[in-house]
């Protein structure tokens, strides 16, 4: 007689090899790590055969488990893709969408959209998470993620998003306190606010060439929302998106400086949406990004 297994422990066996642990899965599917433990063990029992082997440093795939893997994750999608199907019978898009942005990013441009969004399509309940580094879309159980820069090469789908031009800005008390005096080759005299993560962006796309070791970090921040905050607060120049950062220039809070010494466009002005082609989401995904793209203040 075939066995019978259950989606939901399904879903916790996948959940668990994507985080790597019992725990991690547990805390994506909000649900204690007894009952994800019981699930995946109930699977094995039902297969008879061990998917994972446990040690106390690490989960690992047996040759099983890396075999059923793939089944797995293509009868969850397809039993997902009827799901959606059946939702779409009513012409309206709905379920949960799982969304991860950098935080500025969703600070000054999702989080505006989110109410009338919501109005639009009702029936879609977002989860919105902030990252300021790269995550897997499959470990962290995302289904959209707005990645800023040039991407690297993936089985991931890019819908580009459009442009935000970079700037370098500085308070105005800061500017008083150190005047701007010549190009940007100048900028070794000031104090500068810089990424703590990636060397990568704390490389300015200049037409003067400046070596890196040559420019003060006096400040280094991981997120880009810290070191707006710390150049509005008079601690230095900080290179930043204008989607950020436009209403502080409107409002004088922040100045340009040496606007025509950088190059643009470069490919760190790109805003991209970054999802898997089989997603069986994709209605929701297409709902959301049709919904943005014209509103977005890049």
């Amino acid at each position: 007689m075939p066995v019978s297994t259950k989606s939901e422990d399904l879903e916790a066996f996948v959940t668990v090899v994507d985080t790597g642990s019992f725990s991690g899965a547990a805390n994506l599917l909000e649900q204690q790590v007894a009952k994800v433990s019981r699930a995946v063990s109930r699977l094995e029992d039902t297969l008879g055969v061990t998917l994972l082997n446990r040690t106390t440093r690490r989960l690992e795939l047996t040759e099983e488990g890396q075999l059923f893997l793939q089944y797995t994750r293509d009868g969850l999608n397809t039993l997902e893709k009827g799901e959606e199907a059946l939702r779409l019978l009513k012409h309206s898009p709905s379920g949960k969408l799982r969304v991860d942005a950098a935080s500025p990013f969703v600070l000054h441009q999702l989080a505006p959209l989110v109410g009338e969004f919501r109005q639009a399509y009702p029936e879609i309940t977002l989860d919105m998470t902030s990252h300021d580094s790269i995550i897997d879309l499959l470990e962290h159980k995302t289904d959209i993620a707005i990645r800023i820069g040039e991407l690297d090469d993936s089985n991931l789908h890019a819908k580009q998003l459009g442009r935000s031009r970079l700037h370098l800005v500085a308070s105005p008390d800061y500017l008083r306190a150190h005047p701007i005096n010549g190009d940007a080759t100048t900028l070794t005299d000031h104090m500068l606010i810089g990424f703590s993560d990636g060397a990568n962006l704390n490389k300015l796309p200049l037409k003067q060439k400046i070596p890196l070791q040559s420019l003060h970090y006096a400040l280094r921040a991981s997120s880009g929302e810290t070191i707006r905050h710390l150049c509005l607060a008079g601690q230095g120049i900080a290179f930043l998106s204008h989607f950020m950062i436009h209403k502080d220039i409107q409002q004088g809070a922040l100045v340009p400086v040496f606007e025509n010494d950088i190059i643009s466009p470069n490919p760190r002005e790109q805003i991209q949406a970054v999802y898997y082609r089989n997603s069986a989401v994709s209605s929701r995904i297409t709902a959301f990004l049709d919904f943005i793209t014209p509103r977005l203040i890049l």
